[in-house]
């Protein structure tokens, strides 16, 4: 089966729910595309950490884009990967350069870039962005561009 060739573990399983922080649930698979430069772009809406002072949950909305070099990550096992946030307490912003981490470590992406769109808790939201662009390569001046120019135009909030 092309599932067990792959080395994937947990797509087609019943699934369990890891309710504590585990890079090691994340899997890939070979990128049958490696020729060519192309985006893939995860959402998830359902995001939750914890705050680690208070303890009270965070929510938030994580946008991963990246462009794969010789792997991709499995969906399932990304969505079990940022579920296992659920308990675990950090900042915003580590939530995102981790994420950010395991993925590059994982992958070794040519691009990568993750977006945390957090709900407002006392009043005030904050939506870290994190990038890398592989060194050497145009990747590299990607990510410094994407950088320099990321959230250049107010949007409008209708949602929180």
């Amino acid at each position: 089966m092309e599932r067990e060739k792959e080395g994937l573990k947990t797509l087609g399983k019943k699934t369990d729910y890891n309710f504590d922080y585990n890079p090691n649930l994340l899997e890939k698979f070979s990128n049958k595309h490696k020729e060519n430069d192309y985006f893939i772009k995860f959402n998830c809406p359902e995001f939750t950490s914890l705050c680690p002072i208070t303890g009270q949950p965070d929510f938030a909305t994580i946008y991963i884009s990246y462009i794969a070099d010789e792997y991709c990550v499995e969906s399932k096992s990304l969505k079990l990967y940022l579920f296992s946030f659920r308990n675990h307490g950090d900042f915003h912003e580590d939530c995102v350069n981790i994420i950010m981490k395991d993925l590059i470590k994982l992958l070794n992406p040519r691009y990568i870039e993750v977006w945390g769109k957090f709900l407002p808790r006392g009043g005030i939201s904050i939506d870290p962005y994190a990038n890398y662009g592989r060194p050497n390569t145009k990747y590299e001046e990607m990510a410094n561009y994407r950088l320099m120019n990321h959230d250049l135009y107010l949007e409008k909030v209708d949602n929180r």
